[in-house]
């Protein structure tokens, strides 16, 4: 077990009369003495909970915004990204499970304190901070402490996220963070259950408190062949959207490729990305994308008046910028955004 000596005391717990239980996300974990959260990077000893991550993380990159992906988030810019081990969700799926299913113990860590990370964004002219690679809230402590400092400097940060945290941590979270790329599984409580071991509610909570926080939200959905590519699922999804407000917000469709435990299953068909960019624009979302995918347009931005090509994009290389003043450049409708 990790040293509280080289730990740091978490945020958001409360002592029981057998150690702590962790009061970050809806999975409430009870520990005991030793015991470690779901999460494998935040522990107990005595009745308190520590996070075994602070200032260790295990990827730290210089990357694109549009690789998070933030499509009309500052086009074009460097992040600072950083990630650590660990993660609150158990998908199936998982694309970096070998640093969000293992313990930070388990593997090679690069030590860099909040203030470490600022001045690294700084010295290579970065003008943000993305929290990714594996779930930023189980490194809650490290998150915020970074970007408290990284906002007091000018430095816009990202959080890419699953959205699984409980009501008080988001809302104080919502403070220092300027955009998110939430990760919206599916739409069914049961496939939450069933493929990511979690709940679907704690997300959509998450989605409405950032877009009323007045943070920059774009959301993903994987597409999993037989697993989530319900249409009427789908459907179902893009209208919530819409009816919450969320009709301007991206929505990135996101090709699978077979992973971690679902290796047997194809690729997405090319067909079903199509089917469901189209049923998002049938319920009104605005601005659809396709990623991870080559084969089809689906990376670009149009604007949703004349239809018009507003930004050109090469994978995460942009190529044309159309957008002036917020605006189409050939009609004049305000595109949301930041840019």
């Amino acid at each position: 077990m990790t040293d509280t000596h080289t730990a740091t005391i978490a945020s958001y717990y409360h002592p029981t009369d057998k150690g702590a239980e962790c009061d970050l996300c809806p999975h409430h974990c009870h520990l005991e003495e030793g015991q470690y959260g779901l999460c494998r990077n935040r522990f107990c000893q005595g009745h308190a909970i520590y996070s075994s991550v602070y200032g260790r993380a295990c990827a730290l990159h210089i990357d694109l915004v549009e690789k998070k992906p933030l499509l009309h988030f500052h086009p074009a810019i460097s992040c600072l990204s950083v990630g650590t081990t660990g993660c609150n969700l158990s998908c199936d799926n998982c694309q970096n499970a070998d640093i969000s299913q293992t313990e930070s113990n388990s593997i090679e860590t690069i030590k860099i304190q909040p203030e470490e990370l600022v001045g690294t964004c700084i010295r290579y002219n970065c003008p943000a901070i993305a929290y990714t690679y594996n779930e930023p809230i189980t490194f809650y402590e490290y998150m915020f402490d970074s970007a408290l400092l990284a906002q007091k400097r000018g430095i816009w940060n990202i959080l890419v996220s699953a959205g699984y945290i409980n009501p008080e941590p988001l809302k104080r979270l919502s403070k220092v963070i300027d955009a998110a790329n939430i990760d919206l599984k599916s739409f069914s409580d049961k496939l939450y259950h069933w493929v990511n071991h979690a709940s679907l509610g704690p997300v959509l909570n998450t989605l409405l408190t950032l877009k009323e926080a007045g943070i920059w939200i774009e959301i993903t959905n994987l597409i999993i062949p037989t697993i989530n590519d319900d249409r009427k699922m789908i459907r179902d999804m893009c209208r919530w959207l819409v009816i919450n407000g969320f009709e301007e917000t991206p929505l990135h469709f996101s090709r699978f490729y077979p992973s971690y435990r679902m290796r047997i299953l194809p690729p997405t068909p090319l067909d079903t990305l199509t089917d469901v960019y189209h049923i998002a624009q049938d319920e009104g979302i605005k601005y659809v994308y396709l990623g991870n995918v080559a084969e089809i347009d689906g990376e670009n931005t149009y604007c949703p008046s004349c239809g018009k090509l507003l930004i050109k994009r090469d994978g995460f290389n942009v190529l044309q910028n159309h957008i002036k003043e917020s605006k189409c450049s050939h009609c004049g409708t305000y595109i949301n955004g930041r840019w």
